[in-house]
Protein backbone atom coordinates (compact mmCIF):
# COMPACT_ATOMS: atom_id res chain seq x y z
CA UNK A 1 0.00 0.00 0.00
CA UNK A 2 2.72 2.51 0.80
CA UNK A 3 4.94 1.31 -2.30
CA UNK A 4 1.48 2.53 -4.18
CA UNK A 5 1.14 6.02 -2.24
CA UNK A 6 4.27 6.72 -3.43
CA UNK A 7 4.38 5.73 -6.78
CA UNK A 8 0.60 8.02 -6.95
CA UNK A 9 3.12 10.92 -5.10
CA UNK A 10 5.65 10.57 -7.92
CA UNK A 11 3.30 10.72 -10.23
CA UNK A 12 2.23 14.16 -8.70
CA UNK A 13 5.69 15.61 -8.85
CA UNK A 14 6.70 14.39 -12.29
CA UNK A 15 3.55 16.34 -13.51
CA UNK A 16 4.39 19.26 -11.35
CA UNK A 17 7.84 19.15 -12.95
CA UNK A 18 6.82 18.32 -16.27
CA UNK A 19 4.16 21.56 -16.50
CA UNK A 20 7.01 23.14 -15.16
CA UNK A 21 9.60 22.40 -18.13
CA UNK A 22 7.28 22.30 -21.19
CA UNK A 23 8.51 24.08 -23.75
CA UNK A 24 6.80 27.16 -24.88
CA UNK A 25 5.45 27.98 -28.93
CA UNK A 26 7.71 30.75 -30.61
CA UNK A 27 6.32 33.85 -29.83
CA UNK A 28 7.88 36.95 -31.23
CA UNK A 29 9.58 39.17 -29.11
CA UNK A 30 7.95 41.45 -26.55
CA UNK A 31 9.50 44.11 -23.98
CA UNK A 32 10.71 42.18 -20.88
CA UNK A 33 7.89 43.15 -18.16
CA UNK A 34 6.99 40.84 -15.27
CA UNK A 35 5.59 37.77 -15.85
CA UNK A 36 3.20 35.13 -14.29
CA UNK A 37 5.25 32.54 -12.01
CA UNK A 38 5.48 29.13 -14.07
CA UNK A 39 3.20 27.00 -13.65
CA UNK A 40 5.22 25.01 -11.41
CA UNK A 41 4.93 27.60 -8.64
CA UNK A 42 1.44 28.24 -8.72
CA UNK A 43 -0.31 27.07 -5.21
CA UNK A 44 -2.77 24.70 -6.06
CA UNK A 45 -0.20 22.16 -7.39
CA UNK A 46 1.40 22.94 -3.92
CA UNK A 47 -1.58 21.88 -2.29
CA UNK A 48 -1.82 18.57 -4.46
CA UNK A 49 1.90 17.62 -2.79
CA UNK A 50 0.88 18.24 0.77
CA UNK A 51 -2.16 16.43 0.15
CA UNK A 52 -0.45 13.45 -1.32
CA UNK A 53 2.24 13.71 1.45
CA UNK A 54 -0.30 13.55 4.11
CA UNK A 55 -1.70 10.86 2.55
CA UNK A 56 1.55 8.53 2.66
CA UNK A 57 2.37 9.41 6.24
CA UNK A 58 -1.60 8.55 7.07
CA UNK A 59 -0.96 4.82 5.47
CA UNK A 60 1.95 4.66 7.12
CA UNK A 61 0.34 5.27 10.35
CA UNK A 62 -2.13 3.53 9.66
CA UNK A 63 -0.09 0.29 8.84
CA UNK A 64 2.47 0.98 11.92
CA UNK A 65 -0.76 0.66 14.62
CA UNK A 66 -2.46 -2.51 12.84
CA UNK A 67 0.31 -4.47 14.92
CA UNK A 68 -0.89 -2.73 18.14
CA UNK A 69 -4.03 -2.77 17.83
CA UNK A 70 -3.49 -7.01 17.89
CA UNK A 71 -0.88 -6.92 21.06
CA UNK A 72 -3.87 -4.67 22.85
CA UNK A 73 -6.36 -7.55 21.71
CA UNK A 74 -3.56 -10.34 22.66
CA UNK A 75 -2.99 -8.71 25.90
CA UNK A 76 -6.76 -7.93 27.06
CA UNK A 77 -7.28 -12.00 26.70
CA UNK A 78 -4.38 -12.82 28.79
CA UNK A 79 -5.90 -10.15 31.74
CA UNK A 80 -9.32 -12.14 31.75
CA UNK A 81 -9.44 -12.70 35.69
CA UNK A 82 -9.04 -16.25 37.08
CA UNK A 83 -12.26 -17.31 38.94
CA UNK A 84 -12.11 -16.83 42.65
CA UNK A 85 -11.53 -19.78 44.81
CA UNK A 86 -15.00 -20.79 46.95
CA UNK A 87 -14.04 -21.76 50.51
CA UNK A 88 -15.81 -24.98 51.88
CA UNK A 89 -14.91 -23.82 55.65
CA UNK A 90 -15.75 -20.42 57.25
CA UNK A 91 -14.06 -18.51 60.17
CA UNK A 92 -16.10 -18.41 62.92
CA UNK A 93 -17.33 -21.63 62.69
CA UNK A 94 -14.83 -23.99 61.33
CA UNK A 95 -11.82 -22.20 62.60
CA UNK A 96 -10.84 -19.33 64.76
CA UNK A 97 -8.73 -16.27 63.41
CA UNK A 98 -6.06 -15.24 66.03
CA UNK A 99 -5.59 -12.13 66.17
CA UNK A 100 -2.68 -10.71 66.28
CA UNK A 101 -0.49 -13.54 64.10
CA UNK A 102 1.20 -15.47 67.10
CA UNK A 103 5.08 -17.10 66.79
CA UNK A 104 5.21 -20.62 65.90
CA UNK A 105 7.33 -23.79 67.42
CA UNK A 106 9.86 -23.68 64.62
CA UNK A 107 9.94 -20.29 63.42
CA UNK A 108 8.63 -18.74 59.21
CA UNK A 109 10.57 -20.19 57.16
CA UNK A 110 7.81 -22.93 56.45
CA UNK A 111 3.81 -22.81 57.62
CA UNK A 112 3.50 -24.38 60.44
CA UNK A 113 0.75 -26.82 61.72
CA UNK A 114 0.86 -27.57 65.43
CA UNK A 115 -0.83 -29.87 67.08
CA UNK A 116 -1.55 -29.26 70.47
CA UNK A 117 -2.43 -32.60 73.00
CA UNK A 118 -1.66 -34.09 76.28
CA UNK A 119 -0.73 -37.91 76.26
CA UNK A 120 -2.99 -38.13 79.26
CA UNK A 121 -5.88 -37.19 76.67
CA UNK A 122 -7.72 -40.12 75.60
CA UNK A 123 -8.91 -37.99 72.48
CA UNK A 124 -5.39 -36.98 72.05
CA UNK A 125 -4.61 -40.54 71.59
CA UNK A 126 -7.35 -41.33 69.48
CA UNK A 127 -6.31 -38.45 67.20
CA UNK A 128 -2.82 -38.69 66.92
CA UNK A 129 -2.25 -41.51 64.26
CA UNK A 130 -4.70 -39.82 62.05
CA UNK A 131 -2.41 -36.59 61.89
CA UNK A 132 0.68 -38.92 61.84
CA UNK A 133 -0.78 -40.31 58.50
CA UNK A 134 -1.90 -36.66 57.46
CA UNK A 135 1.85 -35.43 57.84
CA UNK A 136 3.30 -38.23 55.75
CA UNK A 137 1.91 -36.61 52.71
CA UNK A 138 2.30 -32.88 53.21
CA UNK A 139 4.18 -30.53 50.93
CA UNK A 140 7.95 -29.35 51.91
CA UNK A 141 6.86 -25.98 52.42
CA UNK A 142 5.26 -27.62 55.90
CA UNK A 143 6.57 -28.04 59.36
CA UNK A 144 4.35 -30.41 61.07
CA UNK A 145 5.19 -30.23 65.08
CA UNK A 146 3.83 -31.68 68.11
CA UNK A 147 3.34 -29.35 71.53
CA UNK A 148 2.73 -30.47 74.93
CA UNK A 149 -0.03 -28.42 76.45
CA UNK A 150 0.55 -27.98 80.41
CA UNK A 151 -2.45 -27.79 81.94
CA UNK A 152 -1.32 -29.60 85.27
CA UNK A 153 1.52 -31.19 87.16
CA UNK A 154 1.26 -34.75 85.09
CA UNK A 155 0.99 -32.69 81.85
CA UNK A 156 4.04 -30.73 82.62
CA UNK A 157 5.92 -34.10 83.59
CA UNK A 158 4.92 -35.59 80.53
CA UNK A 159 5.74 -32.44 78.17
CA UNK A 160 9.27 -32.85 79.81
CA UNK A 161 9.24 -36.71 78.82
CA UNK A 162 8.29 -35.52 75.36
CA UNK A 163 10.70 -32.97 74.69
CA UNK A 164 13.30 -35.47 76.50
CA UNK A 165 12.79 -38.07 73.61
CA UNK A 166 12.81 -34.76 70.91
CA UNK A 167 16.40 -34.31 72.00
CA UNK A 168 17.60 -37.84 72.27
CA UNK A 169 16.28 -38.53 68.77
CA UNK A 170 18.18 -35.59 67.89
CA UNK A 171 21.28 -36.46 69.41
CA UNK A 172 20.72 -39.83 67.77
CA UNK A 173 20.45 -41.20 71.09
CA UNK A 174 16.87 -42.73 70.54
CA UNK A 175 17.12 -44.74 67.26
CA UNK A 176 12.75 -44.39 66.67
CA UNK A 177 10.99 -41.64 68.04
CA UNK A 178 7.90 -42.47 66.79
CA UNK A 179 7.61 -45.59 68.33
CA UNK A 180 8.45 -44.68 71.64
CA UNK A 181 5.95 -42.03 71.24
CA UNK A 182 3.51 -44.14 70.32
CA UNK A 183 4.63 -46.46 73.35
CA UNK A 184 3.85 -43.33 75.75
CA UNK A 185 0.49 -43.42 74.48
CA UNK A 186 0.12 -47.54 74.91
CA UNK A 187 1.38 -47.40 77.94
CA UNK A 188 -0.93 -44.70 79.35
CA UNK A 189 -4.31 -45.99 77.34
CA UNK A 190 -3.57 -49.83 76.95
CA UNK A 191 -1.85 -50.75 80.41
CA UNK A 192 -2.91 -47.96 82.48
CA UNK A 193 0.90 -47.02 83.55
CA UNK A 194 0.27 -43.14 84.33
CA UNK A 195 4.09 -42.24 83.73
CA UNK A 196 4.01 -39.76 86.35
CA UNK A 197 8.13 -40.33 87.75
CA UNK A 198 10.84 -39.83 86.22
CA UNK A 199 12.02 -43.63 87.33
CA UNK A 200 9.18 -44.95 85.03
CA UNK A 201 9.87 -43.03 82.00
CA UNK A 202 13.67 -43.53 82.30
CA UNK A 203 12.87 -47.47 82.86
CA UNK A 204 10.86 -46.83 79.39
CA UNK A 205 13.39 -45.32 77.16
CA UNK A 206 15.80 -48.11 78.39
CA UNK A 207 13.48 -50.37 76.36
CA UNK A 208 14.20 -48.28 72.99
CA UNK A 209 17.98 -48.45 74.01
CA UNK A 210 18.52 -45.15 75.74
CA UNK A 211 21.19 -45.42 79.00
CA UNK A 212 20.38 -43.67 81.72
CA UNK A 213 23.12 -41.39 81.44
CA UNK A 214 22.31 -40.22 78.05
CA UNK A 215 18.52 -39.50 79.32
CA UNK A 216 19.35 -37.86 82.61
CA UNK A 217 21.75 -35.33 80.68
CA UNK A 218 18.54 -35.32 78.43
CA UNK A 219 16.15 -34.72 81.17
CA UNK A 220 17.68 -31.93 83.16
CA UNK A 221 19.31 -29.96 80.04
CA UNK A 222 18.73 -26.28 79.18
CA UNK A 223 17.07 -27.44 76.03
CA UNK A 224 14.16 -29.32 77.23
CA UNK A 225 14.00 -26.84 79.89
CA UNK A 226 13.65 -23.64 76.89
CA UNK A 227 11.07 -25.87 75.19
CA UNK A 228 8.72 -26.05 78.05
CA UNK A 229 8.64 -22.83 78.58
CA UNK A 230 8.00 -22.29 74.71
CA UNK A 231 5.44 -24.32 74.26
CA UNK A 232 3.55 -23.12 77.73
CA UNK A 233 4.44 -19.67 76.19
CA UNK A 234 2.35 -20.92 73.03
CA UNK A 235 -0.41 -22.66 74.60
CA UNK A 236 -1.56 -19.35 75.94
CA UNK A 237 -0.81 -16.90 73.58
CA UNK A 238 -2.99 -19.67 71.09
CA UNK A 239 -5.75 -19.68 73.78
CA UNK A 240 -5.66 -23.32 73.84
CA UNK A 241 -8.31 -24.27 76.77
CA UNK A 242 -9.14 -27.47 75.76
CA UNK A 243 -7.18 -30.51 73.36
CA UNK A 244 -6.39 -32.32 71.07
CA UNK A 245 -6.30 -28.69 68.92
CA UNK A 246 -4.57 -27.33 65.79
CA UNK A 247 -2.88 -24.74 65.24
CA UNK A 248 -2.10 -23.51 60.86
CA UNK A 249 0.77 -20.51 60.48
CA UNK A 250 0.21 -19.28 64.14
CA UNK A 251 -2.90 -17.57 62.71
CA UNK A 252 -5.59 -19.79 62.41
CA UNK A 253 -6.86 -22.29 65.78
CA UNK A 254 -9.39 -25.27 64.90
CA UNK A 255 -10.79 -28.53 66.51
CA UNK A 256 -12.54 -31.86 65.31
CA UNK A 257 -15.53 -29.95 67.09
CA UNK A 258 -15.92 -27.05 65.27
CA UNK A 259 -14.32 -28.72 61.85
CA UNK A 260 -17.73 -30.80 62.05
CA UNK A 261 -15.79 -33.96 62.02
CA UNK A 262 -12.28 -35.93 61.84
CA UNK A 263 -12.60 -35.56 58.29
CA UNK A 264 -13.12 -31.99 57.98
CA UNK A 265 -10.69 -31.32 60.83
CA UNK A 266 -8.39 -32.44 57.84
CA UNK A 267 -10.14 -30.67 55.40
CA UNK A 268 -10.06 -27.32 57.07
CA UNK A 269 -6.35 -27.75 57.56
CA UNK A 270 -5.86 -28.50 54.15
CA UNK A 271 -7.61 -25.23 53.42
CA UNK A 272 -6.22 -23.21 55.69
CA UNK A 273 -2.54 -24.35 54.11
CA UNK A 274 -4.18 -23.10 51.05
CA UNK A 275 -4.97 -19.66 51.91
CA UNK A 276 -1.61 -19.02 52.95
CA UNK A 277 -0.87 -19.57 49.33
CA UNK A 278 -0.50 -23.89 49.71
CA UNK A 279 -1.17 -24.91 46.51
Amino acid sequence: MKQVLILLLSLFLVAACGQKEEPQAPVEEQPVAETEAPAADEPVEEEVVEEALEVVEESAAVEEEEPADEAIVLAMADETPAPAREWQYAEGRNYTRLVPTQPTMGGADKIEVAEMFMYSCPHCYTLDPHFSRWAENVDPAVRVVRIPVIFNRIAQVHAQLYFTAELLAANGQLADWDAFHNAVFAELHQRGNRLTSVDSIERLAARFGVSADDFNKAWNSFPVNQKMRLAADLSRRYGIESVPAVVVAGKYRTNVSDAGSLDDLFGVIDELLAREGLN
